[in-house]
């Protein structure tokens, strides 16, 4: 018989948190274990645990986010879970309860990613630090951030680990870490539950070129790199020649005016922006989106099929619709080749170098000349004409789903596939989706830092404090900064963040806002011609703002002993 004790804490849901709490403790009577269960809430603590009852327990069992890193229950043997599971199968929890090793001692390595390389990229890094130092686990993280990896893991530190952590939400070369038990995990699930995050790799982890263990194929098979990734890995390597682009283009027409295209300003400085950021860098854009979206499914030797498949769907006028095509028909044309061919050994240096380029180049090229080039170059031209004449409901109908798209999660896919449409449409010269999404992209931190000094009565001191960080990341258009402000109180805050976003989207595209740059928040708005109604643009961000912060007000319900 084990003696253990578990919390269960959380925001909204009490009645979930009661059946969760009393599916724990039929499932642990069952099994002849004896169980005390906290359940915390906005409503309180039911049942407080007391210190003599931790100190006698052998297990703690933490659920909800909000319970991670109990610091009563240091140096004990902790296991994490989340009320979905609990309520889904809570003997299964118990019985990974007490099959998990005992906290302390196990080292990890981990790298984080995500697409821009800006935000997600470093909460995840941060949350995986808290967690383990919970767990009394020693952890090393390695950030693949927009400027390269950041404290890069050493091979001794590698060849020393028990765990190698992956949570990216694009691809990473695997490499190095042959050999290892490793996990795959997005962004996000690291920043919301480090620890139950840090328990799954644990029991799910496989052998990086081995074999899957028996009881982790299913675990495995969820982590395995999917579309959504690949195409998270192209647009990652696609926005800096975006922005690249943008900010000359801007530049050449505030240095050469409406003329700085023309063949007689071809040899003035502001022609020769023009021709570095048009007529380069955002012709190159299409072609590394397709390159490195099958570079991420077929490694290597997929980069030259999906790259020479984008640079003709660049010069069919596919544009970046025919260079996703290209990307994923290049990368997965390759793979299959290259788990296809068979070749003596003395050969087998021929395929990456010769035949899987020349193969899925021919391939993919063939298949971009002859058969979607030029339907997907119709379709292109379709959508651009549609979103050019755009006017009044129409265009009040694309901010508002764009906007509510921005945030309805906050960097995850539906955010990213708002982000992405907005960005591939600047290589056809339309503007204005551009300028809505970023509008709704800094509109959830900024309302929410607002909300924090208008109604601070409805926020804790730790969230009050965290306000004018928050609010930076809204101005930098880091969308992520309401991420924890989400995570707490989710039925409540991202229903007012999407309506804010909605919002300010909404005006955005009514009042015909065009922006260049698909990045950087207000620190390029100044930039003379990166945006045009630069008044009205600045009405439809402070707008969707306060939008969110007055509906937070309102929904939000004060704290019964308020903080601070």
């Amino acid at each position: 018989m084990s003696v253990i004790v578990a919390v269960i804490a959380g925001g909204p849901g009490a009645v979930s948190r009661l059946l969760a709490a009393e599916a724990l403790r039929r499932a642990a009577l069952d099994a002849g274990h004896d169980i005390a269960i906290e359940i915390g809430g906005d409503d309180g603590v039911r049942d407080p645990l007391a210190a003599a009852r931790i100190a006698a327990a052998s297990l703690a069992i933490e659920i909800g986010p909000q319970a991670s890193g109990d610091p009563r229950f240091a140096g004990m043997r902790r296991y994490g879970a989340t009320l979905d599971e609990v309520l889904a199968d809570a003997g299964a929890v118990l019985r990974r309860a007490l099959d998990s090793p005992p906290a302390g001692g196990r080292r990890i390595v981990a790298v984080t990613s995500c697409p821009t390389g800006i935000a997600h990229t470093f909460m995840a890094a941060e949350a995986l630090l808290r967690a383990a130092a919970a767990l009394g686990d020693e952890i090393r993280v390695e950030t693949q951030g927009s400027v390269g990896a950041g404290t890069k893991l050493t091979g001794a530190e590698i060849a020393a680990a028990d765990l190698v952590l992956i949570a990216a939400d694009r691809q990473v070369d695997l490499a190095r870490f042959a050999g290892k038990r490793v996990f795959h995990s997005g962004t996000k699930a690291a920043i919301n539950d480090g620890k139950a995050l840090i328990a799954r790799a644990l029991d799910e982890a496989e052998v990086q070129g081995g074999t899957v263990r028996p009881d982790s194929r299913a675990g495995a098979a969820r982590a395995r790199p999917g579309p959504y990734r690949h195409l998270m890995t192209g647009v990652s390597f696609m926005i800096p020649f975006v922005t690249a682009g943008g900010l000359l283009i801007a530049l050449a027409f505030a240095l050469g005016g409406i003329h700085a295209t023309d063949a007689a300003a071809a040899r003035s400085f502001a022609g020769a922006l023009f021709e570095i950021g048009a007529k380069s860098a955002f012709t190159l854009f299409v072609p590394v989106l397709g390159g490195y979206i099958a570079y991420s499914i077929a490694d290597r030797p997929g980069l030259a099929p999906g790259m020479i498949g984008g640079l003709l769907a660049a010069l069919t006028g596919a544009g970046f619709l025919g260079a996703i095509l290209a990307g994923f028909i290049g990368g997965y044309a390759t793979r299959w080749l290259n788990e296809t061919l068979r070749l003596p050994r003395g050969l087998q240096g021929l395929k990456p170098v010769l035949l899987l380029p020349v193969l899925g180049t021919l391939f993919t090229g063939l298949l971009m000349v002859y058969v979607i080039g030029r339907p997907v170059a119709e379709l292109l031209h379709l959508m651009t004409h549609v979103l050019r004449s755009m006017q009044g409901s129409g265009a009040l109908a694309l901010g508002l789903l764009l906007g509510a798209m921005m945030a309805f999660d906050m960097g995850g896919p539906v955010n990213k596939a708002a982000y992405t449409f907005a960005v591939g449409l600047l290589s056809a010269r339309v503007y204005t989706p551009m300028a809505a999404v970023m509008a709704a992209g800094m509109t959830p931190p900024l309302g929410v830092a607002l909300a924090t000094r208008l109604f601070a009565s409805r926020f804790t001191t730790i969230e009050r404090e965290s306000g004018l960080p928050t609010a930076v990341l809204g101005l930098s258009f880091i969308t992520e900064g309401a991420i924890p402000y989400a995570a707490e109180d989710p039925f409540r805050v991202i229903p007012c963040t999407m309506t804010g976003s909605a919002v300010a989207g909404a005006i955005s595209m009514v009042a015909d806002v065009k922006l260049r740059v698909p990045h950087g928040g207000v620190f390029v708005l100044p930039i003379p011609n990166a945006v045009t109604h630069l008044g009205l643009y600045v009405v439809a961000i402070l707008a969707g703002s306060a939008v969110t912060a007055l509906m937070l007000g309102l929904v939000k319900a004060r704290l019964a002993t308020p903080e601070g």
